[in-house]
């Protein structure tokens, strides 16, 4: 069997919360006397994804003390069948990696908070390579550690935008989406790491790529 190299997002695949900016710093930094602008906090999370300033600088833009990182991270919950599916990965899959707009050290502190970093070949960051999702020059930082060409690679996120991007560039794409419209998407589509177990337990080498169960 040739093995395929497997990529997953973090925020909405390895972890529950999709929008981490909206969804949980936004209300920890106003929730802890910060700047109150939604906007202001983003752009500075934005600086700081593409490794522009550090995460202490970040903190200190926003008004929040540095001390009180940890209680910030904390706050990052794993997709509950997520261990199980790194315990158990499909045959197919010969090395796994995470490629993720996120601030470098939360990325390091988070990783090792959840025991990530030994179950993954590499990380690919954009604070680490100043570079994000959607760009081109991400993806291309990935592969030129992987070693690997894009069509041997299968992509998973939760952004059609990531996606198409990736696409683009010849990696097979799956879109990683728990609540499913019909329509929504052209990539394939699966609702938790159950789902794509299954699908990547089908996966056959050829112009579709997968084999859907009889």
């Amino acid at each position: 069997m040739k093995q395929i190299v497997l990529v997953l997002d973090a925020m909405g695949v390895l972890y529950k919360s999709a929008d981490d900016v909206a969804e949980l710093l936004v209300p920890f930094v106003t929730g802890n006397g910060g700047v109150s602008d939604p906007g202001t906090i983003r752009r500075e999370y934005e600086e700081a994804g593409l490794g522009r300033i550090s995460a202490a600088a970040f903190w200190r833009k926003v008004g929040v003390s540095l001390a009180l990182e940890d209680e910030y991270l904390a706050r990052h919950q794993l997709a509950e069948d997520l261990p199980a599916f790194l315990r158990n990965l499909p045959e197919v899959v010969g090395s796994l990696w995470c490629l993720s707009n996120d601030v470098a050290e939360w990325s390091q502190k988070l990783r090792a908070r959840h025991g990530l970093t030994e179950r993954f070949s590499g990380f690919v960051i954009s604070g680490d390579v100043g570079t994000r999702k959607p760009g081109p020059e991400i993806y291309q930082s990935l592969l030129a550690r992987v070693g690997r060409s894009a069509a041997e690679c299968i992509f998973v996120d939760d952004s059609c935008t990531n996606l198409d991007a990736a696409r683009a560039l010849g990696f097979q794409t799956i879109l990683f989406a728990r609540a499913v419209r019909e329509g929504i998407s052209e990539h394939r589509i699966v609702q938790s790491f159950c789902d794509l177990a299954g699908l990547l337990n089908d996966y056959s080498p050829g112009p579709d790529r997968y084999e859907d169960p009889a």
